[in-house]
């Protein structure tokens, strides 16, 4: 059991935690949320010594180990196995004694305790860890030097995953991890044998992986029971509750102050006075929880392009060597919302890049509209703002015919305030170099808007104000993400990257789940033909929307077709100096015809498929 006894600790003289306590059961899983510089990184240093209290005191049972990633795997020569399996400094020391050892009793007691430990395991279960990361068997064998930083993190992860410490702290372990790597995580903490304390925002890992969320909030500790959408719904129920209360409290407050007021000069009335005045001195004030302050994303909305905005026939794509992905044949309209599926190392960066003009195809036609403008964000652009500069002099550089107070609304349009504005991105936090980083994607109003992990160092708040924008964003958006949250309300297509091929994918995310979970690799793109089985509600009722999207596909389209008939019956037109333009607005009329086509077939289909469930 962890008991974290009236501790306090400032940093500068601001107080993080004042008189603090909270008791963790003993093998529970916990998350530690709270808002960002609160001081959840802190607690956690406390907690394993590294920071000496102001205050109180934090105990745990006696020997107790505790264990967390604080930083990368050195590159070095070593394996990524044997790394792994040195992790668990115990074993490891044992594994040479048993090789050295002369005397018998110890000998006895070494192998005793190499028993008890499963040591002769080790192997399976080192290689079992770095597998659900992403390391296949071939991987395991390669040194450290090998791989960047943030694979070195995820073999740090798998070193203290190994380990088992009796408390487990992880600090944002899903920040370096892809989707199919946190679902693993998931999994492996809910069945973990001893405590652990995760900070996250993962909203999808402390859903399912926790027992219980510890709330750091005004320099307090609160345990609350439960997963992280139920402490969501009883902090609003009880912030509502106290702001009723305090309401309440206000205007008893006030009646009690009118009396004193009108009669603390009148002796008939003094004792009464008095009374009252004693009363207010008494009352103690009822103070709601504060909200969390509103988060905000505002991306600049694009001009409507004709559909598609890129297509594909037969395209392939790689680096150096052979292709990585091969016969690509997709089409992406600017009304899309697509999450790309698939395991690390089958393409999704690699698609991304291409969809972003970062690679070109090594084969087949691509086209796109000759007025699109892409946004691209990888978690790398944050790594690559200038650390010396300030968000300000990022913009001024990129929009230098533009004045401060314009670059100042665009900074606050994206929770920049002017404190921000004027700091070094070297000092700002993780989830402010992000906030930089989409406004600078977002800064020519893309009609295609590509986010490689998004989510990375942002709060609770912000992913909720990340995940608003998307939806209310009028250009197509193709998303990578490990948060399954965020994909669940803004994708609307799944597209599985796999073998090196891009298809869309049968079924829906929680499906997807439950398929890596079992570490069935057999998910399955759409195939032309499905079997027929009886539709419940549920799918009635997607079916319908489906139709429905169909429909106003076809609307927008009918009316774009009516535009460009109108303007290519202008009789000025066909003049001889404006032929080029004429056969412009002519092509232009020929691909909303063919859109106009596809889209009805498209309406036929999920017309038939409607009425097959009906």
């Amino acid at each position: 059991m962890l008991r974290i006894n009236d501790i306090s600790y400032s940093v500068e003289g601001r107080p993080l935690l004042v008189n603090a306590s909270a008791t963790i059961p003993t093998g529970h899983k916990v998350g530690l949320v709270g808002r960002n510089g609160a001081g959840k990184t802190t607690l956690f240093r406390l907690i394993r010594s590294e920071l000496a209290l102001e205050g109180g005191d934090i105990s745990m049972p006696a020997r107790s180990r505790i264990g967390g990633v604080a930083q990368e795997v050195p590159s070095s020569s070593t394996t990524l196995l044997q790394t792994v399996l040195e992790a668990d400094t115990e074993r490891e020391a044992l594994m040479k004694e048993a090789d050295t050892a002369t005397d018998p009793h110890r000998i006895a007691e070494v192998q005793a305790r190499l028993t008890d430990i499963d040591a002769w395991s080790a192997e399976g279960r080192a290689a079992s860890i770095l597998k659900g990361l992403g390391f296949d068997a071939e991987a395991q064998l390669r040194p450290c030097s090998d791989f960047s930083g943030g694979w070195r993190m995820r073999v740090a992860l798998a070193g203290v995953l190994f380990a088992q410490p009796d408390f487990l702290l992880l600090d944002e372990p899903t920040n370096y991890l892809d989707l199919e790597g946190a679902l693993w995580l998931e999994s492996y903490l809910a069945k973990y044998p001893h405590t652990v304390i995760i900070i996250s925002h993962d909203r999808g890992l402390l859903n399912r992986a926790v027992q219980g969320i510890l709330h750091l909030d005004e320099k307090k500790l609160t345990y609350w029971s439960g997963p992280y959408d139920q402490f969501a719904r009883q902090m609003a129920e009880r912030r509502a509750v106290l702001q009723a209360e305090a309401k309440k409290q206000e205007a008893r407050r006030a009646h009690l102050q009118s009396f004193v007021d009108r009669f603390k000069a009148k002796a008939s009335k003094a004792v009464q006075a008095q009374s009252r005045v004693k009363m207010l001195e008494k009352m103690e004030t009822i103070t709601p929880p504060e909200e969390a302050r509103k988060q905000v994303f505002t991306f600049p909305e694009p001009e409507e392009l004709s559909p598609p905005i890129i297509n594909m026939d037969g395209v392939a794509v790689g680096y150096d060597g052979p292709p990585i992905l091969r016969n690509l044949s997709l089409r992406i309209d600017q009304d899309d919302r697509i999450a790309l599926l698939g395991r690390n190392g089958e393409g999704k960066s690699t698609l991304s890049k291409l969809l972003a003009g970062k690679l070109k195809p090594a084969h087949g036609k691509m086209t796109q509209s000759s007025k699109l403008r892409i946004g691209y964000f990888a978690q790398h652009q944050v790594d690559e703002l200038f650390i010396d500069e300030t968000p300000l002099q990022h913009l001024q550089r990129m929009r230098p015919a533009e004045g401060q107070p314009r670059l100042r609304a665009r900074l606050a349009g994206f929770g920049l305030l002017a404190d921000q504005a004027e700091t070094v991105v070297g000092r700002l936090s993780g989830g402010q170099k992000a906030r930089l980083s989409l406004l600078l994607a977002t800064l020519d109003a893309p009609h295609l808007l590509i986010l490689d992990e998004p989510t990375n160092h942002l709060d609770m708040e912000s992913r909720e104000a990340l995940v608003e924008a998307l939806t209310t964003y009028s250009g197509a958006v193709v998303l990578v993400s490990h948060d399954m949250h965020l994909l669940g309300l803004v994708a609307d297509r799944l597209w599985l990257v796999k073998g090196g091929a891009v298809m869309p994918y049968g079924e829906d995310l929680e499906a997807y789940r439950k398929q890596l979970l079992a570490g069935d690799d057999s998910a399955k793109p759409v195939k032309p033909v499905e079997k027929v089985k009886k539709a419940s509600r549920e799918d009635v009722s997607l079916l319908r929307a489906d139709v429905r999207k169909c429909e106003d596909r076809l609307t927008k389209l009918n009316e774009m077709s009516d535009k460009l008939a109108k303007k290519l019956a202008d009789p000025a037109l066909y003049e001889p100096a404006r032929l080029g333009e004429m056969e412009t607005w002519q092509k232009k009329y020929g691909e909303v015809r063919e859109a106009l086509d596809r889209a009805e077939a498209m309406w036929l289909r999920a017309q038939e498929k409607l009425e097959a469930a009906a």
